[in-house]
C-alpha cells in the first residue's frame, strides 16, 4: 500500500469505530516511542518471584514454574485456533498441534532445570514452606487437559462405566482422575490441598468443561471429513500430542519427583500429600487423549512404552 492508500485506510477504520480520525493522529503524534521493556513488561515479570526462604534454590523453583505457566498460556492459546475455528483444515489443524507438541516438548526436556539445577539438601528445606501448595493446582494445566480431549477420558478408570454425556458437569467433576490425589472416596472427605483448589477454580472449571465440551481437540478432530481424519500428518500429529502430554511429559515429572522425594525407606508425599507414585504414573490413570487413533496394543501397554 502506498502512502494515500495507507492514510485511506485508517480512516475508514477509525470512522468505523466512531473515532475522528485527526484526534488519533494528534495522539501520535505527542506518544512516545515503545520500548522492549515496556512491551514486555520485564520490570513486572522480573518482580513476580518471591521467595518464602532463605534457600537460593527456591528462586530457581519458583521461576522454572513460571516459565511453565506461560507455556501452558501459549498453549490453551494455540487449542483455540483449533477449537473456535468453524471450519478447520487438516494443514492448519496440524500446524497448531505441532506448535502446541513443540511447547511440550520444551516442558519435557526442561525438566533437567529442576533436576539437576537444584541441590536436594536446600530443596528438602524449603519444600516444607509450600505446603499444601503444590503443582497439581495448576488450573491451566486442568483447563490444557479439558480442551484437549472429550471428558469421560479424564474421568477416574473406576468410574468412567457409571458416567457419560448425559451426566452433569458436576457429577463428572467430582469424578475426574485428579481427584484421587486429594480426595478419599471411601469417606468424601477432601484434602486441604483439594479444598483450597476447589475454592478458587472449581465453578471456572465446571464452565470451562461446559464451554469445551462440543469444541474440544479430539470432538474437532472427530468432526472432519473422513478424508481429513485419514491424513497420515494430522494422525501423527494427534498421536505426538497424546503420547508427549500424558506419557512423556508426565514422566519427566515423575521421575524429576523420584530424585528428590522418592527413595525406598524414606519416601516423602508431594507437598499436597497425595500419593504421588500412583497419582502421576501414566499406567495407572491411563490419561489417553485420542485413544482410537492407538492400537490396543498401544493401549494395553500404555505408559510403558
Amino acid at each position: 500500500m502506498n502512502r494515500d492508500e495507507i492514510l485511506k485506510a485508517i480512516e475508514e477504520k477509525y470512522d468505523t469505530l466512531g473515532v475522528p480520525v485527526d484526534s488519533m493522529l494528534e495522539g501520535l503524534l505527542h506518544s512516545t516511542p515503545i520500548t522492549y521493556w515496556d512491551y514486555i513488561q520485564t520490570d513486572a515479570l522480573l518482580g513476580l518471584q518471591t521467595p518464602r526462604t532463605t534457600q537460593p534454590d527456591e528462586m530457581v523453583f519458583i521461576m522454572y514454574h513460571q516459565v511453565n505457566e506461560l507455556l501452558f498460556k501459549m498453549i490453551l492459546w494455540e487449542i483455540d485456533q483449533v477449537a473456535k475455528t468453524i471450519e478447520v483444515t487438516a494443514d492448519k489443524f496440524s500446524m497448531h498441534l505441532g506448535r502446541i507438541s513443540r511447547y511440550f516438548d520444551m516442558l519435557c526436556s526442561s525438566f533437567t532445570v529442576m533436576a539437576d539445577g537444584m541441590e536436594r539438601e536446600q530443596y528438602l528445606k524449603f519444600r516444607n514452606t509450600l505446603t499444601p501448595a503444590s503443582g497439581f493446582q495448576s488450573a491451566q494445566y486442568r483447563k490444557i487437559e479439558f480442551a484437549s480431549t472429550e471428558l469421560i477420558n479424564l474421568i477416574d478408570v473406576r468410574f468412567r462405566d457409571n458416567i457419560d454425556r448425559n451426566s452433569s458437569f458436576k457429577n463428572a467433576y467430582n469424578h475426574l482422575y485428579w481427584q484421587a490425589a486429594g480426595k478419599n472416596y471411601t469417606t468424601g472427605q477432601k484434602s486441604t490441598l483439594l479444598n483450597l483448589f476447589e475454592k478458587k477454580y472449581m465453578g471456572d472449571f465446571i464452565d470451562f468443561m461446559e464451554d469445551y465440551n462440543d469444541i474440544n481437540l479430539s470432538l474437532k478432530f472427530q468432526q472432519l471429513p473422513k478424508e481429513i481424519q485419514e491424513n497420515e500428518d494430522l494422525i501423527k500429529a494427534m498421536r505426538h500430542y497424546d503420547y508427549t502430554v500424558n506419557v512423556k511429559w508426565v514422566m519427566a515429572h515423575y521421575n524429576a519427583a523420584a530424585k528428590y522425594i522418592g527413595g525406598n525407606d524414606s519416601e516423602l508425599k508431594a507437598t499436597g500429600g497425595s500419593n504421588w507414585r500412583k497419582y502421576m504414573h501414566p499406567k495407572y490413570q491411563r490419561r489417553i487423549f485420542y485413544p482410537y487413533l492407538w492400537s490396543e496394543e498401544e493401549l494395553k501397554n500404555w505408559g510403558t512404552f
